[in-house]
């Protein structure tokens, strides 16, 4: 079933600190029998989708029309994260065994793979890319994290040797392809948050060489369910979203942020309204976070956060070379969200 649906929100409470009168939520497409968690979007035009039962969207045009893609001969796979370089090329992930990452040249008619990992108890969770440069991670295998690197936009993929060594219980979730950034800058290389039982950390290298810091997060922590799930950056600024995904109203430890880099964590003033999969900064003061409980919406760096919609969404994110903003969530749920 395809339809679409405006909502208006207005914020007269919020005038003076938001530089639009009002943000337009309009779903584009919903009712299919797929999860969607991966989303890449290009420019306000082209934006790619991925999820389960082997499912890539993709649209041109602003998702005026969306095509649907079934990959041949991964039909029950699972695609939690994609990466598009343009409205022809992307790259998308895999989960479990064998954790697979496939790439296009040709809208999605066909897809080629780029690297497979056999190893028992493989588990991807995210990809990200910076230019040329990109990442993958894993669940733990044998205590250590796994990250794999590519150097040409993932036509070919090295594992790292000097893997990060994670604590009993603690991994990551693959929630929204969000919880890493590839930065390949002149100090950091790569960031990466973390999850579960005992804590949930911020994986900050020392500088591009050496080995990695771990920094508690101020999140709630203590089950398999809880601790950050997503990573914003915007130059010195960070903003980490998570939260208790088995009670995703709940605001209790679901958010931090950081001025500097990482090195120190504060709690915003009025947190997220529940659990929250995604987050992501529009401009350095403007962000916005998504989950199944909602969308929220902060205009002061992250301080302080307003419920726009009660819609339940797994993944948002801003258009590499644009204004607009894309989300999906379950059941194929598809949107794009303009501020004005």
């Amino acid at each position: 079933m395809k339809y679409k649906c405006i909502i208006v929100l207005f914020f007269a409470c919020l005038s003076a600190k938001i530089p639009f009168a009002q943000t337009t939520v309009t779903i584009l497409d919903s009712g299919k029998t797929t999860s969607l968690r991966g989303l890449s979007v290009v420019d306000d035009n082209v934006f790619w989708a991925s999820g389960s039962n082997g499912t890539v969207a993709r649209s041109v045009n602003g998702g005026k029309t969306i095509q649907w893609l079934t990959v041949k001969g991964y039909a029950q796979r699972d695609f939690r994260d994609i990466e598009a370089i343009d409205s022809n090329t992307a790259i998308i992930m895999a989960i479990a065994e064998p954790a697979i990452i496939l790439k296009t040249r040709d809208a999605g008619k066909t897809w080629y793979k780029v690297f497979e990992d056999t190893s028992k108890g493989m588990f991807f969770d995210a990809m990200d890319f910076t230019d040329l440069y990109g990442i993958v991670i894993g669940d733990p295998v044998n205590s250590k994290m796994f990250i794999a690197e590519t150097y040409d936009y993932g036509e070919t993929w090295t594992k790292k040797d000097d893997l990060p060594l994670l604590d009993s219980g603690e991994a990551m979730f693959a929630s929204s392809g969000t919880n890493s950034k590839a930065l390949n800058t002149s100090t950091y290389k790569r960031m990466i948050v973390t999850g579960g039982l005992k804590s949930s950390v911020i994986l900050l290298p020392v500088n591009r060489h050496l080995g990695n810091i771990r920094l508690l997060l101020p999140l709630v922590q203590g089950k398999e369910s809880t601790g950050a799930n997503s990573l914003a950056v915007y130059r010195k600024n960070m903003f980490v979203v998570g939260g208790d995904f088995s009670n995703d109203k709940d605001t209790v430890g679901n958010s931090a942020y950081s001025s500097d880099n990482g090195k120190t964590w504060k709690k915003p003033i009025t947190p997220p309204h529940g659990y929250r999969s995604c987050v992501e900064y529009i401009t350095s003061q403007n962000l916005i976070a998504c989950g199944t409980s909602g969308i929220d919406i902060s205009a002061d760096g992250g301080k302080n956060w307003q419920l726009i919609s009660r819609q339940s969404f797994h993944v948002c994110q801003l258009a590499k070379n644009g204004s607009k903003v894309y989300l999906a969530g379950s059941n194929g749920k598809i949107a794009v969200l303009e501020i004005k």
